[in-house]
């Protein structure tokens, strides 16, 4: 059995009114009991499925697709690629072939790819990190399909564009594939640097979604 020295949380925290996809309702989180007056906590929370560190199924953007709950939960951990685009990709750049291009002796069919764009860093309401983060292309997309990868995630509100034309061609391109996509996750420094790692991003098994939170973690 492999043995791991270090692990990295990849998740973004999900709290009370936490940024998230412009036209969705707000996360709310409110208390059900609290020990001062039931001797114990419980929280309830309203969000929607793809807030926060969260996992695409293809049901997503195919109304016949497999829904979160179907995919075989092993594919939700492997070998991973970090391709690092911190100072190379701008607001509102889609991330195309020749981006991808200097990491093809790297990523095999099965593997696992991680852009590092350094948006995580810039969480908040702001409108660069609410709609002009760097996306992938339907071109990057397709270039990722053809090497038989089976998951991909960035550290960005979605994998695909905020603006028109700009969010469902990777979207469509990789979950007709049955590419899991993995969004919004933060890529620390210190992982960045060593350029791979193992991946483990296990979704909340929700019946019949379309996408779950995960807890995405790291390991060297």
């Amino acid at each position: 059995m492999t043995q791991f020295k270090k692990f990295y949380d990849l998740s973004q925290p999900v709290y009370d009114h936490c940024p998230g996809w412009p036209t969705y309702e707000p996360t709310v989180v409110r208390y059900e009991a609290t020990y001062e007056k039931n001797r114990f906590n419980a929280e309830q929370i309203r969000l929607n499925s793809h807030t926060g560190t969260h996992l695409d199924a293809p049901f997503h953007f195919f109304p016949d697709g497999k829904t979160i709950d179907q995919l075989d939960v092993s594919h939700f951990q492997g070998n991973a690629v970090i391709v690092d685009l911190r100072g190379i990709i701008q607001a509102k750049q889609g991330i195309d072939a020749s981006h991808l291009e200097p990491y093809a002796d790297k990523i095999h069919e099965g593997s696992i790819v991680l852009f590092d764009t350094g948006w995580n860093e810039k969480r908040s309401f702001d409108k660069e990190y609410t709609n002009d983060w760097p996306y992938l292309t339907g071109e990057g997309a397709e270039w990722l399909k053809a090497k038989g990868i089976k998951g991909v995630g960035i550290d960005t509100l979605s994998m695909g564009g905020w603006y028109e034309g700009t969010g469902r061609p990777c979207h469509e391109a990789l979950l007709s594939g049955g590419i899991w996509i993995l969004e919004e996750i933060s890529i620390p420094d210190e992982l960045a640097k060593l350029g791979s790692c193992y991946l483990m991003a296990f979704p909340i098994k929700l019946k019949g979604f379309s996408g779950g939170p995960a807890r995405a973690v790291a390991a060297v």
